[in-house]
C-alpha cells in the first residue's frame, strides 16, 4: 500500500507519524510512504535522517502570532495545494493520513480533490483550526481524547489513541537505567522536561525551583531542550542529587521515575498516560488555542494529574505539590492507574488496521 503522511510544525504532530509509520513498515508487508511537511521546520531534517522520503513545501498560516498577511496566506495555500496535486498524481497513494498542522491542509485537501481516501489524527483535546476544517472533508478523524470527538462529524469520528502509546508494549523497564546518572536509586525520581525545544519562561524560574530541590530527599533530572541548556547550566550547578540534560530517552528514563513535571503537549502526555506515570502539568500558554491547558485539564479531570497554569508557578507552589505527591504512595499509584486507564498502548496497530480498511486493501 501506498501511503502518504502530512505532518509537521511541532515535535507533537511528527512523532505519531513516524510512530506510524514505523509500525506500518515493521508489521505490514509492502508499503510504501512519502512524507509532506514545511520546508523550513524540524521535520525537514527529522524524517529524512530515518530513511522515509521527504517533501518540503510552503504552509500558509491563518491564526497566531505568525499568521501574517491573510491575502498572502491564500495565495501561499494555494500554490501549496496546486504543489501537492503534482505529488498525488506522480506518487499515486492508495490513502493519506494527516497528523495536524498548517502544512496538512493542502496535502489533505489534494487528495481530496484526487479521489484519494484522507485520514486525519487530532492529538489535541482541544481540535486545531486546520484539522476542524479537514474533518468535513477527510473520510475518517482519529482522536486520543474522547472530549474532541464533537468537533467532527459524529460518523467519521474514531477514538484509538496516539501512535506513541504503543512503544509502551515493547518497554522494558530498569530502574538501573537512572545509575547512568550517578542517583541513589533507592529514592524516589522527579523527571521535569519542557519539550523538545524547551521553554525560556519557565527555564529562568527553574533556577530557583532546582537550588531548592539539591536540598531534598530525591532526585531530579531537569531537561532543558538543547537550545536552552548551556544557559542553564551555567546558573545552576548540579549535586548529587540533580542532574540537568539537553535531552533524554524519554520513554527509556521517564519509565524508571515516580513523578513527571511538563508541559501539556500532545504526544508527551500520552506517553505518560501510556506509561502510567503521574504528572504535573504547567501547560504552555504560547500555543495556539491553549490546547495544552485542555490537554492537561482533562488529565486532571481523570485524575492522572495536577495543573499549575505557568502564571502561578512558583519555587514554593511546584515544592509543595512534588513534596504531596512524594509522601503519599497511595496518591502516586491512584494517578498512575488513571493515567494508564486513559491510554491506547494498541493504537499504532488500530490505526494501522482502520487505515487498510479504509483504503479497502487487504492486510497480511
Amino acid at each position: 500500500m501506498k501511503i502518504l503522511i502530512a505532518t509537521g510544525g511541532t515535535g507533537g504532530h511528527i512523532y505519531p507519524a513516524i510512530s506510524l509509520a514505523d509500525y506500518l513498515a515493521s508489521n505490514y508487508k509492502d508499503n510504501t510512504f512519502m512524507f509532506v511537511g514545511n520546508a523550513d521546520r524540524m521535520e525537514s531534517t527529522i524524517i529524512p535522517q530515518l530513511g522515509y522520503r521527504f517533501l518540503g513545501i510552503e504552509a500558509a498560516r491563518f491564526n497566531g502570532p505568525l499568521a501574517g498577511n491573510k491575502i498572502q496566506a491564500l495565495k501561499t495555500l494555494y500554490k501549496s495545494y496546486q504543489e501537492c496535486l503534482k505529488v498525488v498524481d506522480s506518487f499515486k497513494p492508495d490513502i493519506i493520513v494527516g497528523f495536524g498542522g498548517y502544512v496538512t491542509v493542502p496535502v489533505v485537501m489534494a487528495g481530496v480533490r484526487s479521489h484519494v481516501k484522507t485520514v486525519i489524527h487530532e492529538q489535541n483535546s482541544f481540535a486545531g483550526m486546520a484539522n476542524k476544517a479537514l474533518g468535513h472533508f477527510a473520510n475518517k478523524v482519529i482522536t486520543v481524547y474522547p472530549q474532541v470527538n464533537s468537533s467532527f462529524p459524529k460518523r467519521k469520528v474514531v477514538n484509538l489513541g496516539n501512535p506513541r502509546e504503543s512503544a509502551v508494549l515493547d518497554l522494558v523497564v530498569d530502574k538501573r537505567n537512572l545509575e547512568t546518572f550517578g542517583f541513589d536509586i533507592k529514592k524516589k525520581t522527579v523527571l521535569i522536561v519542557m519539550g523538545s525545544l524547551g521553554s525560556a519562561s519557565v527555564n529562568d524560574r527553574m533556577v530557583e525551583i532546582l537550588n531548592a530541590m539539591k536540598e531534598k530527599d530525591y532526585n531530579v533530572i531537569y531537561v532543558t531542550g538543547k537550545n536552552n541548556y548551556d544557559a542553564m547550566i551555567r546558573q545552576v550547578s548540579e549535586s548529587d542529587n540533580v542532574r540537568i540534560v539537553p535531552y533524554i530517552d524519554q520513554f527509556k528514563i521517564a519509565s524508571c521515575c515516580d513523578l513527571v513535571i511538563s508541559r501539556g503537549g500532545a504526544t508527551s502526555a500520552c506517553e505518560y498516560m501510556a506509561l502510567g506515570l503521574p504528572s504535573i502539568i504547567i501547560p504552555s500558554p504560547f500555543v495556539t488555542n491553549n490546547h495544552q491547558y485542555y490537554n492537561a485539564k482533562s488529565m486532571v479531570d481523570n485524575g492522572a494529574s495536577l495543573l499549575i497554569e505557568e502564571k502561578d508557578l512558583t519555587s514554593e507552589l511546584l515544592l509543595e505539590k512534588v513534596d504531596e505527591l512524594l509522601g503519599d504512595d497511595m496518591k502516586l499509584a491512584d494517578m498512575s492507574k488513571a493515567a494508564r486507564k486513559m491510554s491506547h498502548p494498541y493504537a499504532a496497530k488500530e490505526i494501522s488496521e482502520l487505515l487498510y480498511q479504509v483504503a479497502g486493501k487487504k492486510y497480511e
